[in-house]
């Protein structure tokens, strides 16, 4: 298993302009390494609607590269989700799952057969375009540049230690979180959309 902030590390240099969306409790370390937070789009409390809604800005916005961290907890929530993606093909689109076994926001909990479950082969059966999956950070670092030069849909399975958070969600002390108001604005400005 990964860092989940090793795998950010890792891809960072090569995001390029990509506008990046990051789900679960592994995306805490996103803000850390983001070289462009103009370009981050925060969807917050979607759980299991985070990958449509990426979905469909990568649908929306043909010309720009679209990178989604997901979670293992909130893509079974929707799983319906793959076969759309590799139904409409963007070319656009790379899913990037952080699979670290258990439901890491609501005290860990493990997810259902966590260990045999093949991400990969349920992307691949959906029909993306290529599939990947690591569990050492050093094949990852070699390979994250020639994937995000694939055409998508491209979906990569990533193996990440879980960083649980044990207390109820009302009672944590969580570090400032940009609005999503604020994401959606910035992005805009980026992309030169006004109102």
């Amino acid at each position: 298993m990964i860092n989940a902030e090793d795998v950010f590390k890792a891809f960072e240099p090569y995001r390029g302009n990509a506008i990046v969306s990051v789900n679960g409790t592994s995306g805490k370390h996103w803000r850390d390494y983001t070289g462009n937070e103009n370009r981050d789009i925060t969807l917050g409390g979607a759980m299991g609607h985070n990958t449509s809604a990426t979905f469909g800005l990568a649908l929306g916005l043909p010309d720009e590269k679209v990178v989604m961290f997901d979670s293992e907890g909130a893509l079974l929530m929707n799983l319906g989700v793959l076969a759309s993606i590799a139904g409409k093909k963007p070319k656009n689109f790379y899913h990037i799952l952080m699979d670290n076994e258990c439901y890491a926001t609501t005290g860990g909990q493990p997810v259902p057969n966590s260990d045999e479950i093949d991400y990969t082969v349920l992307a691949r059966g959906a029909g993306y375009a290529s599939t990947h999956h690591f569990e050492d950070l050093e094949e990852f670092t070699t390979s994250i540049e020639a994937i995000l030069n694939e055409e998508g849909p491209v979906f990569v399975s990533i193996k990440v230690v879980p960083e649980v958070e044990n207390l109820p969600i009302g009672m944590r002390e969580r570090r400032p979180a940009r609005a999503r108001a604020e994401t959606i604005r910035d992005l805009r400005g980026e992309l030169g959309i006004s109102d």
